[in-house]
């Protein structure tokens, strides 16, 4: 049996599960979970495949929910609320579809209904050069593919040293990585969660980011459609990564819709 995801809890009350997109650390969410741990108990973990959780991914998106499942079984949690982001929200949505007891609420975050076309050529070339930081040793690429696509203009204007740290670090990363993230970026290519979206019951904030070019706000739009209980917020001024870019835009709007949720009789 495989061990446990990786993860952190952080303080007390209702337990909220989040989910981190294909490439970020469970760190990436910490000026989120500084606004949420105050009243929530905040879980976080690295998927498998990801920095802290060793690989290989599970070839799937049921793979990965199956995974979170088994983490809330070994944290003694039943039923939790769930914010994730990008992949993360997929892997929330399969959760929230396949075990429906489990998940009070969910967010899913800079997330679509599908992915193909244009959304399939992002994939692509992000695998691209995960293979070319297995094989020669370029790392740096994968920031590079991601950065055009994750961030806000602006944002990269303001945090080039931070941009230019990270790519320094992730190409001292082993080879393993980059193996683990183009296979936990396969399952993405041709992903379409149309056929289970009328299974998740729960409530749904859809939130979108302004400027993501991943995925735009119109392919929010169409999950929120698709969804039987969804609601639908954008975050302005923030790309793909709005977690990074905007984590007390996040905060709040994660606040105020399960404080919403919670006036609906909806509990942990």
């Amino acid at each position: 049996m495989s061990e446990v995801l990786k993860h952190r809890v952080d303080g007390d009350g209702p337990p909220l599960v989040l989910l981190n997109g294909g490439l970020m650390s469970m760190a990436a969410w910490d000026r989120v979970v500084a606004r949420l741990a105050p009243a929530y108990r905040v879980v976080r973990c690295d998927l498998r495949g990801q920095l802290l959780t060793p690989g290989p991914p599970p070839p799937t998106i049921a793979g990965h929910s199956r995974d979170v499942a088994c983490l809330l079984d070994h944290l003694g949690l039943d039923r939790v609320h769930v914010a994730g982001t990008s992949l993360g929200a997929f892997v929330g949505l399969r959760l929230a579809a396949a075990r429906p007891e489990r998940v009070a609420s969910l967010a899913a975050i800079t997330a679509t209904d599908r992915i193909d076309g244009d959304d399939a050529r992002i994939v692509r070339a992000l695998r691209e050069a995960c293979r070319a930081g297995a094989e020669r040793g370029d790392g740096g690429a994968v920031l590079d593919a991601l950065t055009e696509r994750a961030f806000s203009p602006e944002w990269q204007a303001a945090h080039g040293g931070v941009l230019a740290e990270r790519r320094r670090v992730i190409g001292r990363f082993p080879a393993a990585w980059f193996r683990d993230l183009d296979r936990l970026l396969a399952e993405l290519e041709s992903l379409d969660l149309r056929p289970i979206l009328p299974a998740v019951r729960c409530p749904v904030l859809v939130l979108a980011a302004e400027h993501d070019r991943t995925f735009p706000p119109e392919r929010s739009r169409a999950l929120a459609a698709a969804l039987p209980c969804a609601t639908m917020d954008v975050v302005p001024g923030a790309g793909h990564a709005v977690v990074v870019e905007a984590p007390e835009s996040v905060a709040e709007r994660l606040q105020s819709f399960l404080a919403r949720c919670g006036r609906e009789g909806v509990h942990s």
